[in-house]
């Protein structure tokens, strides 16, 4: 009996010493195969990874392309428009003092207000679209302050989506930026903006749209578009005045290492045209064939400025977003080979240990 119960205790001996043998073998399946999942997964996420730059810095490529196209119309337009606009203050100067009524000069207490909003149709651009907005979200707080009636024009497709879920801003009508502005478009644009002014729905109107500076630099502008006012003041039936002579400039740049927002006083253009100049047409039929050029080639020049700048913004985003991707696959090739190097280590291990086990 004592030599059953001995051999009996020897047979559990022998089983206990060999139990933990067979329950840390679940283990180290489990182990390596966690180790590979997470050997698998950084391998997806690199190659996800890499297609991502490769999408990315096409974009930017395509951008970049476009942007040279939209940069060459911004160039070649500007000294027409920065003429033209000289011109017509000059003239509108000269006919201050006689009797002229044009819709040009129709200075009258600001009761209603019309924002043209111009945004960009698409996004991966940064934060372009963003920043139009708030300055559109700012300019209307302050107008209601005022008792003002804000209405808005929107165009882009980014404005058309933003505004239309926020009934307040009281939309009047919305179109498409496009890839290549033209005449048309400025021209349905304009008889919108001249239909709103001239029938007195609107007292003045506000362009508000990012003047393009250069390929890593642009400026939203709030610039006053209607009623033409070289020097004079537009104020509200309680006598605020609204700031006809005080259009800003908003310029992002940095101040101790953080980003901030910059005001200053847009240039005015006053220059007088010369007094022994004689009009051989009547004044008012001379500003009723300049109005509608005026309005067609700011509005034109807004479009391509506007377009312009989308477009350097996304060739910049785009390109940071490369330079990140890289960054990124570097660190997880990185971990990559961590995590390999340490299953090939562990797998030499074990079985070095099992070789010297069967040799033992």
């Amino acid at each position: 009996m004592a030599s059953l119960m001995s051999s009996k205790s020897a047979f559990v001996g022998r089983n206990a010493s060999f139990a933990p043998s067979r329950q840390q073998a679940p283990v180290a399946k489990r182990a390596t195969l966690q180790v590979t999942a997470g050997i698998k997964e950084v391998r997806d996420r690199i190659a996800s990874v890499k297609n991502t730059m490769k999408i990315t810095e096409a974009m930017k490529l395509v951008a970049a392309a476009k942007v040279r196209r939209a940069q060459e119309a911004v160039i070649n337009s500007r000294p027409f428009t920065e003429n033209l606009i000289k011109v017509l203050f000059g003239v509108n100067q000269r006919l201050r003092t006689e009797d002229v009524d044009s819709p040009l000069c129709s200075i009258r207490p600001v009761k209603s207000v019309l924002l043209v909003v111009l945004t960009g149709d698409r996004g991966l651009c940064g934060g372009y679209n963003n920043f139009i907005l708030k300055k559109v979200e700012n300019r209307y707080k302050e107008l209601v302050s005022l008792g003002i009636k804000v209405q808005v024009l929107a165009i882009g497709n980014k404005a058309k989506l933003y505004f239309k879920r926020r009934p307040k801003f009281n939309v009047l009508k919305a179109f498409s930026l496009g890839q290549t502005p033209s005449i048309k478009e400025a021209q349905a644009i304009s008889d919108e903006v001249f239909s709103s002014f001239v029938s007195a729905e609107v007292d003045k109107v506000e362009l508000v749209f990012t003047k393009f500076v250069s390929l890593i630099s642009s400026t939203p502008t709030i610039q006053t578009l209607l009623p033409m006012t070289p020097a004079g003041e537009l104020c509200n039936i309680d006598g605020t005045c609204v700031d006809a002579a005080d259009d800003e400039i908003f310029k992002l740049t940095t101040r101790g290492g953080q980003f901030v927002v910059e005001r200053e006083k847009a240039p005015i253009a006053t220059d007088a045209l010369d007094p022994s100049l004689i009009f051989e047409q009547e004044p008012s039929q001379i500003l009723d064939a300049l109005l509608p050029l005026y309005l067609n080639s700011c509005l034109l020049r807004s479009l391509q400025e506007s377009l312009a700048s989308e477009l350097a913004a996304r060739m910049n985003a785009m390109g940071n977003a490369t330079d990140n991707a890289k960054e990124l696959r570097k660190v997880l090739t990185s971990s990559y080979n961590r995590k390999r190097q340490a299953k090939i280590t562990q797998e030499i291990s074990e079985i070095t240990a099992g070789a010297a086990a069967t040799s033992g």
